[in-house]
């Protein structure tokens, strides 16, 4: 079944004769299975992650483990540097990959079950900070001290080469979903976790190289402003009319079979596809209220908290991202983030364009949730990823550009997570501490909101803040004092510490740099590795 190399490349007589080769050796990089590969990774989205981080760690919160250069949603994994021969070996295979779409790669399993691959898999895994599995097995035991941490990969290493691994059940949890609703989030053990990311560092540069390059969700220096930059352009050509569409339930409902037949298409050894079968068909433990665990099969989806749960659930739908942007009449702009994602097209063709959706999506097991899906004109304005994107007028200049801005939505939850930090139950908290949880939280917030035309929304939340400050100090001491004589504006940014929401305009932020650019036009056709 075995793809047959190209005839430049040394290992073609192997081929032929059904010899297995290490992947190392087909691209002409590395030779030793002894040298690895590597990757970042984002895994849950936005919303998820905030809450994991402002409730507790105990979720498999892999989030972004990025390099301090990279783009992307997650903060940077502080002191984890990609060794050398792990990027050399990630280039090589994206580069072959790149060079012939049809290539189906084998020999991979090795290269997984290397000893580098596994400690910077544990590297990575521990950088997110997640919470123990069915098992209960924490990393913090794990990482206790080195010797504790050589037995543990000892006995990983011996497992996956021994091929007697066997992924644990996943345990499920539920968080709150906006604006009602739960959402399940799978927590896999630390073991399973680890063993998920070492194959992750294997096959993402495959699949990043088949990637449109108008996905932006859980891929290496693409981020949220890159897939708003796209939408603009995309405004600006005269596509504004536009298909704001939501999955339902997509990471719980795509089909195992026909996901592990788009893996195929590019891998044909055949223990990496066992050990995704077996990933993705590990049962599910969830808890009742009693504290009771109930197995459950797994029929269908990827759970979110899964290592390599965003690289399956872009490639389910890197068809539709391939179907719409380049196979479509008239030329419409899909932009899609994981599961979100909007259809800009000429005026009068949405309609057209969503009942064609429907259909891609059902012939694949899929469905729209019909209440978030909706066909909208852009000069009403829509929501996405955060930001509120309009096709309006210029009040000086009177021509018409993409505005964005922080939605109404995100404002709000920022106020209502400020309140929960200044309030009349904390005023027992000592100033250094409410300012310095405050000052994170500003931080966090405007990193990823100052962006385009943001200078008026950040303008009024700077005041609301200010207001909402002072008004805390005031009765933290009892309304001895003034409460504007006081407590000015100076004295909470020079005396207490406040951190200012930048007043000035996103541009030069949202500007991508030639690193950047590059990584988007390597989708394009030209080799050149984005990781």
């Amino acid at each position: 079944m075995s793809q047959e190399p190209s005839k430049a490349q040394p290992d073609a007589q192997a081929s032929r004769t059904g010899q297995a080769a290490g992947v190392g050796a087909e691209v002409g990089g590395v030779r030793s299975s002894r040298e690895g590969s590597g990757i970042d990774l984002l895994c849950l989205d936005t919303e998820t992650r905030a809450w994991l981080k402002a409730r507790s760690r105990d979720s498999a919160c892999t989030h972004a483990c990025q390099r301090s250069e990279g783009q992307g949603d997650g903060p940077a994994s502080a002191g984890i540097i990609t060794p050398e021969k792990v990027r050399q070996l990630q280039r090589t295979l994206y580069r072959k990959a790149k060079a012939e779409p049809n290539y189906r790669f084998w020999s991979l399993y090795g290269e997984i079950t290397r000893r580098d691959a596994l400690e910077h898999a544990l590297q990575r895994v521990a950088a997110n900070q997640g919470g123990p599995g069915v098992d209960g097995q924490t990393i913090e035991r794990i990482r206790a001290n080195p010797e504790t941490q050589r037995q543990w990969l000892d006995a990983v290493e011996q497992e996956l080469k021994t091929k007697t691994y066997r992924p644990s059940p996943v345990r499920r949890v539920f968080i709150p979903k906006r604006p009602k609703g739960q959402r399940p989030l799978g927590i896999p053990t630390v073991k399973d976790r680890v063993v998920q990311m070492a194959a992750t560092l294997v096959l993402m540069p495959i699949f990043e190289a088949d990637f449109h390059p108008r996905s932006f969700g859980f891929r290496p220096r693409r981020n949220a402003h890159q897939a708003l930059q796209e939408i603009t352009r995309a405004l600006r050509s005269g596509r504004t009319e536009v298909l704001d569409a939501d999955l339902s339930k997509y990471f719980d409902t795509i089909p195992h079979r026909r996901l592990l037949r788009l893996v195929a298409r590019r891998v044909s050894d055949g223990s990496v596809l066992r050990l995704i079968k077996l990933w993705l068909r590990a049962p599910v433990v969830e808890e009742d209220k009693e504290g009771t665990g109930r197995v459950k099969p797994n029929l269908s989806g990827t759970p979110q908290g899964g290592v390599i749960s965003p690289l399956l659930a872009n490639l389910y739908l890197n068809g539709l991202d391939w179907a719409v942007n380049e196979k479509v009449r008239g030329q419409p702009v899909l932009v899609r983030y994981a599961d979100d994602f909007v259809i800009l097209s000429g005026p009068g063709r949405g309609q057209e364009l969503l009942e064609r959706l429907r259909k891609w999506l059902t012939a694949r097991g899929l469905k729209l949730n019909e209440e978030k899906t909706r066909l909208v004109d852009s000069r009403r304005g829509f929501d996405f990823l955060g930001f509120s994107v309009r096709w309006q007028a210029s009040r000086v200049q009177g021509r018409w550009y993409g505005h964005v801005e922080p939605s109404v939505k995100s404002q709000q939850r920022l106020r209502e997570s400020v309140r929960d930090i200044l309030n009349h139950w904390t005023c027992w908290k000592s100033t250094p501490d409410a300012v310095g949880e405050l000052n994170r939280l500003l931080r966090g917030w405007s990193g990823y909101f100052h962006f385009l035309h943001s200078s008026r929304v950040m303008g009024n939340l700077r005041w609301w803040v200010q207001r909402r400050l002072r008004r805390w100090l005031w009765r933290k001491h009892g309304g001895r004092r003034a409460l504007w004589r006081d407590y000015p504006a100076t004295v909470l940014y020079d005396r207490h510490g406040l951190w200012p929401l930048p007043l000035t305009a996103g541009w030069k932020d949202s500007k991508l740099n030639a690193r950047d650019e590059a990584s988007r036009k390597a989708g394009y056709g030209k080799p050149v590795c984005p990781v």
